[in-house]
């Protein structure tokens, strides 16, 4: 028997993302995968249902035994309720803010492999959702400086004299940071670029920035940047304040998995940046990078703009899709052996993803959430 595998329809709010693309759909079949998807979960994302037609998909409600399911959100309690249990799921969860989903999940005895755990290791740089996704969030940021200033960025000549470009900062030397700088570069601002971590300095200049260096490194675990001392962030801010009241545009897009976002620009900083400059905060969804950032909304604070949208993929849902679709294909390629489903827990990339499985949380840092009684 084929491995039954079912993509349901996003229903969160605004997710216009769907776990599957036509493009992937021949690659799973020759694992040994049956697919059935909710009619009309690609439309959010421009996919037709016909387009998955001509690809063998089959369009329908879950019937029968369902072995695996790609999502992009997670499911909500009603429907894993409904999920037999034993049924792997490969979805985005954040535990920290789902407590609940988290427990379903575990009492449901569902197996969950959580897309943000995936370990951001070489041998799992294809199964990087994170990564894949953090690059057009990194891009659009890029857009949203240049569509929410009230000036150009790069130079420009007239017959009555030239305009000079604008200066953009990012703040935050990862994907995202660096697919932004990367993106200003190519529109014409002159670009800087800041990170904790000093020796992404290389990083920064091989797209066309300019490295902020402090003199503090703060280097972390897995590939992220530790916190900082509050000695440290003083000696950060000082030159820091100065750059950031320079630039016409900022963009900041630090984050820590499982933790609120640091604040990274201080109230006074940003009532001294230029009348007319942008602050576009990639880390909304943490509560954001400043202490005046509205997650999810656009406000005007004193001479800035702050822009901090949420779910910056799904506002570009085709590419976002296809990139998220090819990371489930090659997490699948992992599971699914000869059309039989098989987990091997000795697989570092597994054993570091997996969320939930046979009753137990198996993620540590999950577990103690859980059963601390937080909602």
């Amino acid at each position: 028997m084929p491995v039954k595998l079912y993509v349901p329809r996003e229903t969160r709010l605004h997710e216009k993302r769907v776990a599957l693309v036509p493009a992937v759909v021949e690659k799973l079949q020759k694992l040994g995968i049956d697919i059935s998807l909710h009619p009309g979960a690609g439309l959010a994302a421009r996919i037709p249902d016909a387009a998955y037609e001509t690809t063998g998909v089959t369009l329908a409600n879950p019937e029968g035994e369902i072995d695996l399911i790609f999502s992009v959100q997670p499911p909500s309690i009603a429907e894993i309720g409904q999920m037999k249990p034993g049924t792997v799921l490969c979805c985005f969860v954040y535990a920290h803010r789902e407590l609940a989903t988290v427990r379903a999940l575990r009492d449901g005895n569902i197996t969950c492999f959580a897309m943000e755990l995936v370990p951001r290791i070489t041998r799992a740089q294809a199964m990087d959702a994170l990564s894949s996704q953090a690059a057009l969030a990194g891009y659009y940021a890029a857009l949203l400086a240049a569509t929410n200033l009230n000036r150009i960025l790069p130079m420009m000549t007239t017959a009555v004299g030239s305009l000079r470009p604008a200066r953009v900062l990012v703040m935050g030397a990862g994907v995202a940071g660096l697919q932004a700088l990367a993106t200003a570069k190519r529109l014409g601002a002159m670009v800087e670029g800041y990170d904790v971590r000093p020796e992404v300095k290389e990083q920064v200049e091989s797209v066309g920035g300019k490295f902020v260096d402090t003199g503090v490194s703060a280097s972390g675990q897995g590939g992220y940047a530790r916190e900082l001392t509050e000695e440290e962030q003083t000696k950060v801010a000082e030159v820091l304040t100065r750059h950031i009241q320079s630039a016409d545009a900022v963009i900041t897009t630090a984050s820590i998995p499982g933790r609120p976002s640091p604040k990274i620009i201080s109230e006074a900083q940003i009532m001294g940046m230029k009348p007319g400059s942008v602050i576009i905060d990639l880390a909304a969804e943490g509560g954001g990078n400043t202490p005046l950032t509205q997650p999810g909304d656009t406000v005007e604070i004193g001479p800035t703009t702050i822009v901090a949208p949420l779910n910056i993929p799904s506002h570009l849902a085709e590419h976002a899709s296809e990139l998220y679709a090819r990371n489930l294909l090659a997490l699948v390629g992992l599971m699914v052996k000869e059309g039989t489903l098989t987990l091997d827990w000795e697989d570092e990339i597994l054993a570091g993803a997996v969320l939930t499985h046979k009753g137990q949380i198996k993620n540590e840092t999950a577990r103690k959430a859980a059963e601390s009684g937080g909602e």
